[in-house]
């Protein structure tokens, strides 16, 4: 028997290193629904057709945190693959980073059905709040640094 159902494709996911002194924006994850619930991870989502990643950083951080930011760059990709979920997920992301032009700016919980509040953590595996969002996690566990060298 034939299956003409569509082959699932890889989404492309945008998350944002938000960086306040040697701090970074995490929120606990909400939706059941969706990959990650009840996970620490950056603002971020989806990148929607026709938009770059610094487009789509600067959107997805204002929709969830009200906060406007700046000085936006590309960090690194990471291939994700959600084999253990209920409906299974390939999603690329990208990882960016941004800092605030206004340090006065405090992040709101936009989306409380989607986050259940955002805070400022100091980038160490000690201080991180746990359990990070599979992605994340992985990247701290590798020692990655999302802060400029200089």
């Amino acid at each position: 028997m034939e299956n003409n159902s569509p082959s699932p494709v890889p989404k492309v996911g945008v998350a944002v290193f938000l960086l306040e002194g040697r701090t970074v924006l995490l929120g606990r994850r909400r939706s059941s629904t969706s990959i990650g619930h009840n996970t620490f991870g950056l603002p971020g989502g989806h990148l929607e057709f026709g938009e770059s990643f610094e487009e789509c950083a600067a959107r997805e951080v204002k929709e969830e945190t009200g906060l406007d930011i700046e000085k936006i760059e590309f960090l690194t990709v990471t291939n994700n693959v959600f084999s253990e979920e209920p409906k299974p997920v390939h999603i690329v992301i990208i990882f960016m980073r941004a800092v605030l032009p206004d340090p006065h700016q405090f992040p709101q919980n936009i989306e409380p059905d989607k986050c259940d509040g955002w805070d400022w953590y100091e980038w160490n595996s000690d201080n991180l709040p746990k359990p990070l969002f599979g992605a994340l996690g992985k990247m701290v566990q590798g020692g990655f640094d999302p802060f400029p060298s200089d």
